[in-house]
Formats: structure tokens, sequence, C-alpha cells
């Protein structure tokens, strides 16, 4: 019999939203739910209707209308989604999110044989804590954070990282590429927490892409070159998500836009955990360290509506111009 699957969560990762520049990398986090299980729904070849639960219910009830009729449905608590499912993914904005569901789950009687899946972006630690919470009840558990913009996420294009038991891994696989993803990184046998170390590394490199292109831009401002003339040298040689931020910055999008599209406390966070972990192993992240803070300057600047590539007008600021362009 097919499994019955079920996601908990609709960040912004997990509902459809559309955005002006679709071609954008971000370091995905935690706001991607929507559009991840949108294309569970739509292309995941399920023989029963998806289950939904969200903290706000009425948030889950208005995702639930954009989705084809009869292909969800709703759970009014964490406890009936897990009772009812044999796969549960779950896609949370934080560590202390995703520690109190699984305190939650843990709670429930009977999860031996349930398979979850945590597609969160938190610490490592985190994601040993919850494989070892989850072993203890005899469950499968599997690591899937992903790579991508929330209207990556929509479009199925993600790069999903899968961590754990192999047998477990390929339970998984079949809802990745093709269907919320466009490629897998394969950990398959690995410990869980391999899977979220890829992802706190590889959004530093995101961090750093944003950082160098900031100082890029002030630099051509404030000594003759010009913004215009440094953009034609970035889309000429680093086509992508280096001219996407370009843009971005240029316009003014990092100062205009209602809402981030990687806000800067979930910047923030990953770049804490990424820090955290370098001075565990004996390493140092400079570069991080500097995004980092200019990351604090925008928070005072914009607070939670300021977003990662906000740090152009931070470094604006400390070189002498205003924050918006």
């Amino acid at each position: 019999m097919a499994p019955q699957l079920a996601w908990i969560g609709l960040g912004n990762m997990g509902r459809v939203r559309h955005y002006l520049l679709p071609h954008l990398f971000y370091p995905v986090a935690d706001n991607d739910s929507q559009g991840m299980c949108k294309n569970l729904v739509e292309k995941g070849n399920l023989s029963r209707p998806l289950i939904i639960s969200n903290r706000t219910l009425q948030r889950a009830k208005d995702f639930q209308s954009t989705l084809p009729f009869n292909k969800s449905t709703i759970a009014k608590t964490i406890t009936d989604a897990v009772s009812d499912s044999d796969i549960i993914f779950t896609c949370l904005g934080d560590d202390a999110a995703i520690k109190e569901t699984v305190s939650t789950i843990s709670e429930i009687p009977n999860i031996k044989g349930k398979l979850f899946v945590d597609c969160s972006t938190v610490h490592p630690d985190t994601t040993n804590e919850i494989a070892e919470s989850f072993a203890a009840h005899a469950a499968e558990f599997v690591a899937c954070p992903v790579f991508g913009a929330p209207a990556i996420a929509d479009a199925g294009q993600l790069v999903c990282v899968l961590a754990g038991p192999k047998e477990s891994v390929e339970k998984v696989l079949p809802y990745c590429k093709g269907v919320m993803g466009r490629a897998n990184i394969d950990f398959s046998d690995q410990p869980h927490a391999k899977a979220t170390l890829l992802k706190i590394n590889g959004n530093t490199f995101i961090l750093n892409l944003v950082e160098t292109l900031s100082e890029g831009h002030v630099l051509a401002e404030k000594s003759g070159l010009g913004s215009d003339n440094l953009h034609k040298f970035i889309e000429t040689m680093f086509p992508g998500p280096y001219t996407a931020y370009s843009g971005r910055m240029m316009s003014g999008d990092y100062h205009k836009r209602e809402q981030p599209l990687f806000g800067v406390d979930l910047a923030r966070k990953d770049a804490k955990h990424a820090l955290d972990l370098a001075e565990a192993s004996g390493a140092r992240m400079r570069d991080v360290e500097v995004a980092d803070g200019h990351l604090a300057d925008v928070q005072k600047h914009m607070g939670s509506k300021g977003d990662i590539a906000g740090i152009y007008g931070a470094v604006r600021k400390e070189s002498g111009l205003n924050f918006e362009n």
C-alpha cells in the first residue's frame, strides 16, 4: 500500500509565492515549505490526499485553497497529522521550532516505524538531537535540508541534501528530484548531521557573495567607476546569482520590498550556526564575521523587514553614503 504523507509547517518555503527574480539562489531555509508542499501534491503521484498541519489553522486553510481539489486534508493538531501518516515532512523556521515539534511528536503513542523527514535549516547538533529522539522511539529519520529560493521551490527546482540510513533515504528520494527538486546530494548511510552541516556551510557561500558584491558596488560608486560599469563586468564574468544580486542592489530592491526574500533574522541565525561550527572545529570564518556584523546593522536599520541583500545598505552607510540608494 502506498504511504500516507503529511506536511508540518507552512513558512514561506511551504507556501506558494511568486517573485520577480526566479533565478536567484538563496540560502533557503525555512521559507520554501509551501512551494515544496505544492509540488508534493501536484507531482508526487500521491495515492491519498496530503495531510497538512500548521500552527496557524487559517494559514493552512488559505494554502489548501490554492491546491487541486480533494488533493489535501488539514489536520487540526500535529498529533492528528502524525497518527494518520507513514511519512511525515517537517520544515520549520529555526531550531527552537523543530525541537518543540519533535518533543510533541515524541509524546504520541506508537510512532514506531514511521518515517520523519526534516527539511529545516538547523544546527547539526539539533539534527543529532532529532535523530536520537526518533531512534529512541524506533522511528526512522532522514535529514533533508534544501537549497534554493522560494521561487525555485515553487518551480520544483530545489537541491535536496539527504542523509541517514540508506533504506530510509530511498523512501524519500521519489519525492525529491523530479518533484520538489532538480537534483539530489545523497549522503546515504552517512550521519544525519552531515546534511545540515553542508547546508550551513553552503549558506556561507551566498552570504560571502552578497558581502563581496556590496563592497564592490560601494567602491565603484565612491571611486568614480560607477555601479553601471561594475554591473557590466559582473554580468559578463559572473552570470547567475552574482548578476541577480547585483541587480537587486542597483534597483534598490534590498530596501523597497515589504517582505524580505531572505530575512535578516534567519540569515543571522545561519551565520551564527556557521561561526559556532567554525569555533568548535578550530577554524575561523572572517568573511562570515564581517557579513554578520553588517547583518546586525541591517537589523538596526530595518528590523525584521531587512533582507540579506541589505548588507549593501550597511556597507554604504559605513562608507559615508545613505543606507538607501
